[in-house]
């Protein structure tokens, strides 16, 4: 018996995949093969009575290849607009797909502003628990066409934190481009060693956390552990796991060992706007 059999038993269940993830690096068209596998998966969870919400980056990169560009704008505008066009585009394949298992999908585009204001951050948690107790997943994303540096999260790893908070997730899991948490980078130290479990974030794990994010996203693991933070302060463990094998995202439902696991401590003192306002400092 797997001391992470319990993570079968998750019943919230908040899902975040990264833009690296979701488009062939080559080429940068989507990567239809794991995207529809990521899709039958939650389906099938939530076949099994599980609530889960999919905050989804890849709206921007989706739109540089839909226009032609050779690379990500340097300027806001230009990034907006990719993020215009892509994001209609990601969402009309999630759609499909989710229709062909016979589930609905529903898009929530979200700024800082949205968790910042009381009324606006009930009105978000409502819809949550509306669209879910009526069998659609949620599709998050940060609102990329109008945020400003001063009203956006910055990465989707932070999002899908605060939207674990928001909807009293159990589970949150980031998919990503890496295996989970090594105490170094692997790539250039082969003495690197992976930690399957995170118990406590201390200033050593924090530290394990440097280095840049790919070449399509914004997150790093830095930012993963900052995510970890809140979720786990909010009272939802977290999972760190790579998506190239997307096999391996139900192994992880199933409580399998795989990626790296952040331990739950629910803080009483906990208030999910704290958190933000403490991201908004560090920006």
């Amino acid at each position: 018996m797997s001391e992470r059999d319990y993570i079968k038993d998750k019943k919230r269940i908040v899902i975040k995949i990264g833009s690296s993830s979701l488009v062939h690096a080559e080429t940068g068209d989507l990567n239809l093969v794991r995207i529809e596998k990521l899709v039958r998966i939650i389906t099938d969870q939530c076949n099994e009575g599980k609530e889960v919400v999919l905050v989804s980056s890849g709206a921007i990169a989706v739109g540089i290849k839909a226009l032609g560009l050779s690379k990500r704008p340097d300027h806001k505008a230009g990034e907006q607009a990719c993020a215009a066009v892509g994001q209609a585009r990601l969402m009309m394949v999630y759609q499909k797909l989710f229709a062909e298992y016979l589930r609905t999908a529903a898009q929530i585009l979200m700024t800082k502003n949205t968790m910042i204001d009381p009324e606006s951050r009930h009105n978000a948690r409502s819809t949550f628990d509306e669209l879910l107790k009526m069998g659609v997943v949620p599709i998050v994303n940060e609102n990329d066409t109008v945020s400003t540096d001063e009203i956006e999260f910055g990465d989707n790893d932070t999002l899908s934190a605060i939207v674990a908070a928001l909807v009293h997730a159990d589970l949150l899991i980031l998919l990503t481009d890496k295996d989970g948490l090594y105490t170094d980078d692997p790539g250039k130290n082969p003495d690197a060693k992976f930690i399957d479990t995170v118990d406590v974030i201390d200033d050593n794990i924090l530290a394990m956390g440097k280095g840049a994010g790919s070449s399509v996203g914004k997150g790093g693991m830095s930012t993963k552990i900052s995510a970890a933070r809140i979720a786990t302060d909010s009272g939802a463990d977290m999972i760190i796991t790579n998506a190239d094998d997307m096999n391996k995202l139900g192994d992880v439902l199933e409580g399998k060992h795989i990626g790296t696991l952040f331990k739950a401590h629910k803080n009483i003192n906990f208030h999910l706007i704290d958190y933000i306002s403490q991201n908004e400092t560090k920006q």
